[in-house]
Order: structure tokens, then C-alpha cells, then sequence
């Protein structure tokens, strides 16, 4: 069946609005309904902790606050992303139901308070959950003001420990598996004697059992789906045309996102960056668009920014204000890489509460003459300038291979440079390369439905765990011409987390044309480096590139060595390996080298893919391209992650400026914290090739 659309083409602007914190303030609401007009909001995420509000006692239901919040905000043309109010629930509920609170691992029952510590297998809190849920779609389901259903908040890997959630682990365990004997085998039980002779024997938390922390992690991230499904069927039932999202966070949660992706309708997260903080900032930057790229690759489709903050957070330690310009750069960075909304946590900051502190469009000095909200305004009114953007799409012919279970597997690996393996970084690290030449990438798992042949080129860093049919789709992508990159600590384990035999990277071997005989770790005085044999020099003018951290000694089996090691007891030996199979090729780089061998193979590689940027030459350091196209229409996001100005260059293409309505061509200067908005008739375009 088709995901419902949602009743608007408009980019959206606006915030998560805690309007039942103002109940006893009516000139608050007030001032919120005519400020949220003068900053061009169009949309307010509502509900998202109301429970109590909404159902102050057992059966007791008060729906009159929010029918006249979604009553004025359908009044001031504002929509509303109506939140279920699953994330925090009521004192009485845990008083009344005391089994709803969490089990910790010692067994002992978690007090209330927070948010979060619910029992996600609890059927008495399921119940609540679908009760107050049913009640939310039969009374709003025909509201004007209603756009999306906005399924709880910030969905992570809680963990409990109650019988329920063993019980449903070792259920789950048994449909995996089949059998004790099949489970012993996969986890290796063996080892120290863990073999497991009764079902209810099995308890997670042993950390010494690799297989069963890695599973454990896969039923909190099964069980966490399962919660929002019961959750989210009335609304399905009831609301059939009104779209459902659950706002995302870094998958560093605990979560595989990959399998919630298919069962909401559009891909929503909340983004925190900590601009102004590192040394090189345009790093943050380059972190920021990878995780947006990696959002809007989970349906190949726009997404929506869902939090953001207009200024600070009161979570990170030390957040900095946003210096001039850098809101507008931010929040349309998120549009380059394929949002429709830029969003906020949160519209008023509240009286009370841990997030008193938190940022919003309106300080407690409640006013519309500071700069944040200077800052916001100007961020909706340049929303209205791209209205068209929002039917047009990111088209990536990269992907990078960034896998949430091969994370997991790779934090328990407990292998030699344990503390050096960074994994997440890594793929950054790769990823960094392209987001420097202005080519667009996709961030992609290593399984499920993505067709890989829509991509020229796939990297695939640090793939420790290849699971079931990976090998077997990566090999028929090559054999098809595509272009692969394999990395060191590839192909080590299996799903399970069990060493493959007969050599690394295990079922890729014969794609690689290596098998790797050992792994030196290159710290403090062991160094290491890269120099490109005679032929295969790549486009740049280094001679060598610096190696850290691991460095594979590798047996040639029918690859052609382009690179080797340079120093000590490995030098000569092959370091940069190529095979061709079929119509394409599989490279190896079997040691971790330096951010310049990555930007020169990469440029080199693209190059040979007909993979250009729209930017004339290269873009200088933290700079940045992105480009959306619609049919014959195509948008340029130039953004300049620097304090300086800088200028890059569109060549012969003619184009107009969203933001200002200028014309623009050749030499486009760009303000520090600065962006422009170009769009290129495709028919303007007068380069050989469509960006990559």
C-alpha cells in the first residue's frame, strides 16, 4: 500500500510547542500565536509529553486544552504534528501499575520519574498506550490542523529486564535459532563453559558471550519496532490518510533504524551539532551531512529535519551560540541533503525541568527583538524563497556502507587495537572525501532492498561482520560493473559474531583476490606508510601517505597490487590491491591511511566514473556543494563552513540566486557562514556531465 501524502507541499518551519506548560499564562499564548506568524512557522509538533494532560487519572480524559490548541493553530494557518504521549508516562500509571516501570539488570524494579524507563513489553502499559492513542485519532482524525502523527519521542535502546522482556528474548531466541544446540553452536558456548542446556537458563548481560550480547542488542532493537507497531495501529486504523513519523536520533541509540525505516512514512530526526566547538569547525559540519544523508538514504527520499536547536543546547556540555549567519547555514544544509522542514526543539523555553536551559525561538526574555529570533525569522522567510525545492531529490551515485549491527559487533570485538577502531569515524573518515569534492553520497546498510546498481562506486570501511547474502549481492554488483572498496577488519565474522575460517575478509576473499595473513597495529614508534607503484600514481602529488593504527599483511592471490607498504618488516608487501571481475573491480586498501591517499584515490576513482561536482575545480576546505534536482530544474547549495569568505566557480552554467534573486555565474563569492542557493536550468548547463 502507498504511504499517505501529507496535506502539504511546503517546506515546513517551525517547533516542538508546549503549549499545556502555559495553561495558567494566556497572554503567553497569546504572544506565541502572533510571534509564530512574524517568524513564518508553519507547522508545531504538539503532545509530545502531555499523557498526564491529556488522562489525569485512570480513565479520565481532558481533550479541551487541545482542541483549542489545535483549534488556533488551524486559525493562524499553522499545522500540527500531533504527538502520541507514550515517551513519559503518568505518576499514576506507574503507581497504579507498577509493572510498567523497568527491571534493571540487578532485578530491581526502576522508581518513576524521567522519561523512557517504561517496560516497551508490558502488556498493561501496550494497553494504555493503544487506549489513549485510539482516543487521539477518533477525536482529532478529521481536524483540519492535523498533518502527521508524530509516534512518541526519541525511540532508544532502553533496556529492561522484567520476566516479560526475558521471557519475549528467549521466545525470540527460539524462532532465531530453532533449537539449543543451533544457538550453542552460533554463540560458541563452549568457550569457558557457557553451554546452555535449558532455555530459561539464558539471561543477558554475560559480556564474555559475544553472540549473546550482539542478539541482545538485536531483540531490544526487534522489541523497541514491535512497541511502536502496537502503538501506531489504531492510528493506521483509524487515520488511514494522515502520515506517521517517529523522530530519529544519531544511530548511535542502540537502534536498527533500518528495519523501523519501512514502517513510517517519512524519515524524521533531530540534529545537534556542536557548531563553533571543534578546531576545525567545517568538520562539524561534514559530521552534520553525513548523518543527514544517511537519514535521507533510509527511503531514498526527503526527510524531514524534526529537532533542531535555534541556538544552544543544555545537554552537551559546552554549547556555543551560533555566530551570524550560521542558523540559516545550518538549517538549509539540512534541505541541501534532501530535508523538507527545518524544526525545532523548542518554540518557549520552559519555567522549569531539566531543559529550562534548552534553546528556543523565544527566551524567558519573551521577546522578538534578539538575535536568535532575528535568526529564525530569517530561516522562514528564505523557506518560502525554495518552496520548489521541496519536490526535487538527492541523486547519489556513491554509497558508503555505514552498518548499525556490524557497530555493535565491532564495540564488543575485544581484538588487538580494540581502543583504535572508531568505526563510525571511519566511514566519516571515507565519506569526508567526496563531501570535500561536492559529490553526493548515500549512506546505505549492508543489507536489505536498495538495488546497489543505481550506484558507480560503493565503499564499504571496516566491514567486520558480513551477514547472510551480503557477500552474495556484493559479488553480483561488481560482476555487474560496478566499483567496490573493501578495507582492512573486513569480512572477520559471521551474524552470529563467529570467526570465519580459512582466511580474512571470509566469503569476500575470492572478490578481493587477498586473503590477509595478520594485522599490525601502527602506534607511536611503529610507523608506517603508502607509496603507489609505477602506473598506478593517482591524482594528486604526494609520493607517500601516512599509515596509522592497522596495517594488514596480505597474501596476493589473483588481485594487482597499485600500492605497497614502505617501512620495517613490511616493506614491499602489497597495501592498495585491485581485481576485476565481470565488467567491474573490487579494490583493497588494507591499512588505515591519511585523509590526503583517501581525497586522491577517491578523485581518482570518481574521475574514472564520470563522477563530477558542479563546482568548477576543487572547492576549497570546508566548502561544501549539494545539489536536489527536479526534472529539468536543478538546485546548488554552495556553503561555506568557514568564518572567511570564500569563492568557488560555476563555470559556464547560468543560474539565479533562491535567496536574493541575483543572477549568477563564473566566480560565486560566499560569505563566511554563508550559503547560496543556485538554480541551474539543465538545459543552462553546458558541463559534459550531471553532478554526481
Amino acid at each position: 500500500m502507498a504511504s499517505p501524502r501529507m496535506k502539504t507541499t511546503r517546506l515546513l518551519h517551525g517547533a516542538d510547542y508546549n503549549y499545556e506548560q502555559w495553561l495558567n499564562y494566556p497572554e503567553i499564548h497569546d504572544a506565541d500565536f502572533a510571534y509564530m506568524q512574524k517568524t513564518k512557522c508553519n507547522v508545531m509538533s504538539v503532545g509530545i509529553f502531555s499523557w498526564v494532560m491529556l488522562e489525569p487519572e485512570e480513565g479520565r480524559y481532558e481533550f479541551g486544552w487541545m482542541d483549542r490548541l489545535l483549534d488556533r493553530l488551524h486559525e493562524s494557518g499553522v499545522y500540527a504534528i500531533l504527538a502520541t504521549p507514550s515517551g513519559s508516562k503518568p505518576a499514576w500509571l506507574s503507581h497504579t501499575h507498577p509493572e510498567v516501570c523497568q527491571v534493571d539488570r540487578n532485578g530491581i524494579r526502576e522508581p518513576h520519574g524521567a522519561r523512557h524507563n517504561h517496560c516497551r513489553t508490558s502488556p498493561v502499559y501496550r494497553e494504555k498506550c493503544v487506549a489513549i492513542n485510539t482516543r487521539l485519532a477518533e477525536r482529532y482524525k478529521d481536524h483540519p490542523a492535523l498533518l502527521m502523527w508524530h509516534v512518541s519521542n526519541e525511540y532508544g535502546a532502553t533496556e529492561c529486564y522484567c520476566d516479560y522482556c526475558l521471557d519475549a528474548f528467549r521466545q525470540w531466541l527460539n524462532a532465531r535459532y530453532g533449537s539449543l544446540d543451533a544457538l550453542n553452536h552460533a554463540w560458541w558456548t563452549s568457550f569457558w563453559s557457557h553451554r546452555f542446556t535449558a532455555w530459561d537458563q539464558i539471561r543477558p548481560g554475560d559480556q564474555s558471550i559475544h553472540g549473546l550480547q550482539l542478539d541482545w542488542r538485536r531483540f531490544i532493537s526487534h522489541q523497541t519496532l514491535d512497541f511502536f507497531l502496537a502503538e501506531s495501529q489504531p492510528l493506521r486504523e483509524i487515520t488511514p490518510e494522515i502520515p506517521i513519523t517517529t523522530n530519529f536520533m544519531r544511530p548511535n541509540v542502540g537502534l536498527n533504524y533500518w528495519d523501523f525505516a519501512p514502517h513510517v512514512d517519512i524519515i524524521a530526526w533531530d540534529s545537534y551539532p556542536r557548531w563553533h566547538f571543534p578546531e576545525e569547525e567545517w568538520r562539524e559540519g561534514l559530521i552534520t551531512g553525513f548523518f543527514h544523508d544517511v537519514h535521507r538514504s533510509y527511503k531514498n527520499a526527503p526527510f524531514l529535519l524534526m529537532e533542531s536547536t535555534p541556538s544552544v543546547t543544555n545537554w552537551q556540555g559546552t554549547s556555543i551560540p551560533k555566530k551570524p549567519g550560521m542558523h540559516l547555514l545550518s538549517s538549509l544544509q539540512a534541505v541541501a541533503h534532501g530535508s523538507n522542514s527545518a524544526q525545532y526543539f523548542q518554540w518557549r523555553q520552559g519555567r522549569g525541568g531539566s531543559e529550562k536551559f534548552h534553546g528556543a525561538v523565544m527566551n524567558h526574555l519573551g521577546t522578538d527583538d534578539t538575535q536568535v529570533f532575528a535568526d529564525v525569522t530569517s530561516v522562514g522567510e528564505s523557506l518560502e524563497k525554495l518552496e520548489p525545492i521541496g519536490s526535487a531529490v538527492v541523486e547519489a551515485r556513491v554509497a558508503i556502507v555505514y552498518d548499525q549491527e556490524n557497530e555493535w559487533a565491532i564495540r564488543q570485538a575485544e581484538m588487538p587495537g580494540s581502543d583504535l577502531l572508531h568505526y563510525v569515524d571511519r566511514c566519516i573518515a571515507h565519506y569526508s572525501a567526496f563531501w570535500r569534492m561536492g559529490i553526493a553520497c548515500d549512506v546505505i546498510d549492508s543489507v536489505g532492498v536498495i538495488d546497489l546498481e543505481r550506484y558507480s562506486l560503493i565503499v564499504a570501511p571496516m566491514l567486520y561482520m558480513v551477514r547472510p547474502g551480503v557477500a552474495d549481492r556484493l559479488i553480483s554488483y561488481v560482476e555487474g560493473g560496478g566499483t567496490l572498496v573493501l578495507t582492512y577488519l573486513t569480512g572477520l565474522v559471521d551474524e552470529s559474531d563467529l570467526c570465519f575460517l580459512g582466511g580474512f575478509p571470509g566469503p569476500l576473499r575470492d572478490l578481493a583476490g587477498v586473503t590477509v595473513e595478520d594485522t599490525d597495529i601502527v602506534v607511536g614508534q611503529h610507523t608506517q606508510s603508502v607509496a603507489m607503484v609505477d602506473g598506478a600514481a593517482l591524482d594528486g602529488s604526494s609520493d607517500r601517505y601516512t599509515v596509522t593504527d592497522f596495517a594488514d599483511r596480505l597474501r596476493v592471490c589473483d588481485a594487482t597490487v597499485l600500492g605497497r607498504f614502505t617501512e620495517g618488516f613490511m616493506d614491499g608487501l602489497p597495501a592498495v590491491t585491485m581485481k576485476e571481475s565481470g565488467k567491474g573491480r573490487t579494490y583493497y586498501l588494507a591499512s588505515r591511511n591519511d585523509d590526503r591517499f583517501l581525497l586522491d584515490f577517491y578523485r581518482t576513482l570518481t574521475s574514472r566514473a564520470g563522477l563530477e561536482s558542479v563546482i568548477d575545480g576543487p572547492l576549497p576546505i570546508g566548502v561544501n556543494c549539494q545539489t536536489r534536482r527536479d526534472g529539468e530544474r536543478l538546485y546548488c547549495f554552495i556553503m561555506n563552513f568557514n568564518k572567511e569568505s570564500a569563492e568557488v566557480s560555476i563555470g559556464s552554467r547560468q543560474g539565479v540566486d533562491l535567496l536574493t534573486d541575483e543572477p549568477a555565474h563564473g566566480m560565486v563569492t560566499v560569505d563566511g557562514y554563508g550559503i547560496r542557493v543556485i538554480e541551474v536550468r539543465k538545459g543552462e548547463d553546458t558541463s559534459a556531465s550531471d553532478p554526481g
